[in-house]
């Protein structure tokens, strides 16, 4: 596939994190893959947690140019200096947050796998909408993000969309004509060589 036609990579942190291993981790991965964007998503409310985080990880990947958000924690884009925020509730905020923090930020949204709500999105001014999951996991409610929905928008409608959950080489393989971003996270963290299990994960991409 020609470098131009590939889909880019949306990283996701995992729910939990330790701030003295995953820093390098995660470099190691940035520095072996081109990697478009990073979503900071970690359980729980802890602020202060969540804020150390943020500054730990804001350097490796600002370092790299690097872009990254944060899942939801409005309040903390602009205080810790990130790109932007990723919501997980479609595009209930999308109007007052692009007006909030203003034309450049990144504001994304999950959209699960509702075409109507991603439309709402994309008529709110987001950057991106994420559908998903795309693969079979015993979270939710076992419905997935088809494939159809995703060859539809990248038919009709122009703001990008990211394929997200339960990615598998055949998931990225099928979506590669119609996505513009997969979003990787578990799928590679679980690993013991996060690096190595990105490369195994897009070799259908060649």
């Amino acid at each position: 596939m020609a470098e131009a036609e590939r889909p880019q990579i949306y990283l996701i942190t995992p729910p939990e994190i330790d701030l003295g291993i995953f820093p390098d981790r995660l470099a190691r991965v940035l520095d072996a893959t081109g990697i478009a964007c990073l979503r900071l998503a970690l359980a729980g409310k802890d602020e202060d947690r969540i804020a150390r985080a943020a500054d730990a990880l804001r350097e490796v990947a600002h370092a790299r140019d690097v872009a990254i958000v944060i899942e939801n924690h409005v309040l903390m884009v602009e205080r810790l200096g990130l790109d932007g925020v990723h919501l997980t509730d479609g595009a209930r905020l999308v109007r007052k947050l692009r007006k909030d923090l203003g034309p450049d930020a990144i504001v994304g949204a999950f959209c699960g796998r509702s075409r109507h709500e991603g439309i709402n999105a994309a008529e709110a001014g987001t950057d991106y909408v994420s559908f998903g999951p795309v693969g079979a996991t015993a979270l939710g409610d076992g419905s997935l993000a088809e494939t159809d929905l995703f060859a539809w928008w990248s038919e009709m409608i122009e703001v990008p969309v990211v394929a997200e959950g339960a990615l598998t080489r055949e998931k990225v393989a099928e979506l590669a004509p119609v996505t513009d971003f997969y979003a990787v996270g578990e799928e590679i963290w679980r690993e013991e060589d996060a690096a190595e299990a990105l490369r195994s994960l897009l070799s259908p991409l060649g």
